[in-house]
Parts: C-alpha cells; sequence; structure tokens
C-alpha cells in the first residue's frame, strides 16, 4: 500500500525526532510503528486468510525488518480465547556509551502518551521505569518490552512515596480524560497534589531534572486566543472539571516552590489535545469517539452546534517537544500543541471521509456512511482552546510536523485491526 508520508513542509517523515541540547532523540519512524500498528495477534484460527496475509492486513503501515519483531499469540474466535506469548525477540534499541545513557523515571508511562514515550526512550537505549497503577494505563501499551534488559515496570501509586535512583523523570501519571477523573474527584486531586509533590520530593533527593506534564486546560474556558503560556487562565474553581484543571494548577505551583525554594530543575509542558494509536476508545474524546463510531457505521455524536473550535496535534509531535524540553535549559511553562484549528463539525466530517477511504483501500466495496447527530452541550466545555506556540518554536526550535489527516488516517488503521482482532 502506498501512504502518504508528507509533513506539513511536503517533506517526507523518515525519522521523528532530531539532535539538539545534547540529546538524540532520533527513531525511524517504521521501526517505531512496528510497536503500535503490529498485528497484536498474528492469526486467527477461524480466519481464510493465511497467517501470512493477515500479518499484512493487520501491519499495513509496517515493511521490511520491522516485522520479525511481532507478537505470535493466536486468537480463537469460535470460543474468543487468546493464546498469548512473548516476543521472541526485542525490537533494537541502540547502544549507548554508559555516560551517555540516562536512567529514565516515567510515572503514568503504560497510558496513551507515556507508552509512546517509553517507546522512544527504550529504542534510544536509555534505562527505562515505568511506574503506573493501571486505573487508566494498560500493562498492553509496553509489554513489548517486558524483560528487556533497559526496562522495569512496576505496579504502584504515585500519591505514595516512591524511592528510586534516576537522571530524568517524566511525571505524566495523572487519569486526562474527563470521565476518568471526574470518576473520583477527590483521588483526581490527590494524585495532582501528592502525587507531583512525591515525585518532586524524589527529584530533589537524586537530584534529577523533573518534567512535568500540565495542560491546556489549566487556561480554563479562555478569554485570550490563542493562548499565550502568560496568560493566566478563566477557571471554574468548583465545576465538574475543577478537580483536573485546579489540580494541574496546584501541581505547576507546587513545581516552582521546588524551583525556588529547593532549587530542583524543573521543565513544565502544557499539552494541548492530542491524539494517537493507544488512546482509550471509549474515554469520551472527541478523536476516539468519531473513530469508532465511523468505522462501526454508527451516527457520529456532534455536542452543540459543533461550531467550538479544537486544534489536535499527533502523538509523535508531542512526543519530540517533551524530548525537546526535558534536555534543553527552559524552565518557563511550554505550551505543546497544533495551531492548526478545526471545528468539532469539520472534524466529524474528515474523519468520517477518511474512514471510509481506508475502508474502501482495504476492499470494503460499499462501506455504510455514518451521520452526523448534534446532541446539548456538557457543563464547562470550552469553546475554543489553540495553543500559541510561540516559545516552543524560538527556544526549543520544535513545531508540529504531522498533519492531523496523516495522524487521523494511521489511528484508524490502528482502531481497525484491533476491531478486527476482536480487542475492541
Amino acid at each position: 500500500m502506498s501512504k502518504d508520508n508528507k509533513d506539513k513542509s511536503g517533506e517526507e517523515i523518515v525519522t521523528v525526532g532530531s539532535d539538539r541540547f545534547g540529546f538524540d532523540s532520533r527513531v525511524s519512524i517504521e521501526l517505531l510503528r512496528s510497536l503500535y500498528l503490529r498485528p497484536h495477534y498474528v492469526a486467527t484460527t477461524a480466519d481464510e486468510h493465511s497467517p501470512k496475509e493477515q500479518e499484512e492486513f493487520h501491519s499495513l503501515f509496517v515493511k521490511g525488518s520491522a516485522i520479525d519483531y511481532q507478537s505470535k499469540s493466536i486468537f480463537h474466535p469460535n470460543d474468543n480465547s487468546i493464546s498469548y506469548t512473548t516476543l521472541s525477540r526485542f525490537p533494537p534499541v541502540k547502544l549507548l556509551p554508559h555516560a551517555s545513557r540516562k536512567r529514565v523515571l516515567v510515572t503514568g508511562g503504560a497510558g496513551f502518551v507515556g507508552s509512546h514515550l517509553v517507546d522512544r526512550l527504550m529504542l534510544l537505549g536509555h534505562e527505562v521505569t515505568v511506574l503506573d497503577n493501571f486505573f487508566t494505563g494498560s500493562k498492553t501499551t509496553v509489554s513489548h518490552w517486558v524483560g528487556h534488559p533497559n526496562f522495569e515496570m512496576i505496579r504502584h501509586d504515585v500519591i505514595e512515596p516512591f524511592m528510586i535512583e534516576c537522571d530524568q523523570i517524566y511525571h505524566l501519571a495523572c487519569p486526562a480524560s474527563p470521565p476518568h477523573y471526574q470518576f473520583n474527584a477527590v483521588k483526581t486531586i490527590k494524585t495532582s497534589f501528592m502525587g507531583t509533590l512525591n515525585m518532586l520530593g524524589l527529584a530533589k533527593r537524586t537530584k534529577a531534572r523533573f518534567l512535568i506534564t500540565s495542560t491546556s486546560e489549566v487556561y480554563g474556558d479562555p478569554e485570550v486566543h490563542p493562548q499565550p503560556e502568560d496568560y493566566w487562565g478563566h477557571v471554574n474553581p468548583i465545576g465538574p472539571r475543577a478537580c483536573y484543571d485546579e489540580g494541574k494548577r496546584v501541581a505547576e505551583t507546587l513545581t516552582y516552590g521546588f524551583h525556588r525554594q529547593d532549587g530542583v530543575d524543573v521543565r513544565v509542558a502544557r499539552i494541548f489535545n492530542t491524539f494517537g494509536p493507544r488512546m482509550n476508545p471509549y474515554d469520551g474524546r472527541v478523536v476516539s469517539n468519531f473513530i469508532i463510531q465511523a468505522l462501526k457505521g454508527q451516527d457520529i455524536t456532534v455536542y452543540g452546534d459543533g461550531n467550538q473550535t479544537r486544534s489536535f496535534q499527533y502523538i509523535h509531535d508531542l512526543v519530540d517537544g517533551l524530548i525537546y524540553l526535558m534536555n534543553s535549559d527552559e524552565t518557563r511553562p511550554v505550551n505543546i500543541g497544533n495551531g492548526d484549528e478545526f471545528t468539532i463539525l469539520q472534524f466529524a466530517e474528515l474523519v468520517r471521509d477518511l474512514v471510509e477511504k481506508v475502508q474502501k483501500e482495504d476492499g470494503i466495496e460499499n462501506p455504510p456512511k455514518s451521520k452526523i447527530v448534534h446532541e446539548p452541550m456538557p457543563t464547562d466545555d470550552p469553546q475554543m482552546r489553540r495553543p500559541d506556540t510561540t516559545r516552543a518554536k524560538e527556544v526549543l526550535g520544535w513545531q508540529p510536523r504531522w498533519t492531523v489527516k496523516m495522524g487521523i488516517e494511521e489511528m484508524v488503521r490502528y482502531y481497525k485491526a484491533k476491531m478486527a482482532e476482536g480487542s475492541i
């Protein structure tokens, strides 16, 4: 299958990352894709296709030697059972000299963003420890690294103290989608405050550099558009989203408290809407909702009139930004997001058209076309959210490369393969 791999400037995307701030984060996109666009189950016993054909169908993006590092599990659809196996061989990782190898702790490393960051750091040859309580994360997102000598996974809740020796801490642990963070609002605030307090204490003791992933939610329902980092926000402190918004705001306060008082080396990334493979398909986010509904031929649900805007960035751009920020000297907050703005209605139409395109490419004649339906708007849903990424561009040399269209097509392939193998 031919795949349009051109970035926003028309350049072919062959690698992600770059060599800057003394840290080489370049990784082949084919190798990275082999970790998430891989056939989870190579063989389906009742399938008329041979295992080889199934492998090719499930992994349309994965080429060359990357196929050697695939799972060899077997799915039995007749009784809905799965025979798991470990990987026969780990993907190749860089052999770094000891002085260049970082000991990296990633909290929330089994989540959507965390697992992609872990993949990148592992392929780059660093020693990675994942800390996760699996409330929203899943072992399957990083299971392909379990047993690797550079990798360790620990089930732990960050609201409890944790001791380890490390050089860098990426603190991502916190439920980030409304259904998850509203499920137990008090726990969400505790995770933001106590979790950040514990990880900053660890950074202080070990002299590790600390990066916290904050959020565009710190701006609330903004009155300034687009939002620069020095905008203080417009947040409802007692609304249903406050446990997350105010939790992240106090986590930033705590981070700068440790920075000023104890000299902890800190970085703050304010992440805007991000999408990509491994997003939980049922966590209520716009992108996954639309794609799953379109793949199933169901109506696509748009809240309100659909004129509220969002800007979406692809996961690989975000991971680039996090790695650049961690290894730069920038201690002020930095927005990491994509300035390309879509109305929710435009986005629903784009998803519907791309799902139809992928289904036709895979030989499905006249796939069912989803209708777009409107429902009432939820409470405190921001009308406009778009990052001002001037600081990231000037200080980190970072800007998004992936077009939304390219990202959605990869994500459609990912969910389609998951549905074919019975895991969605």
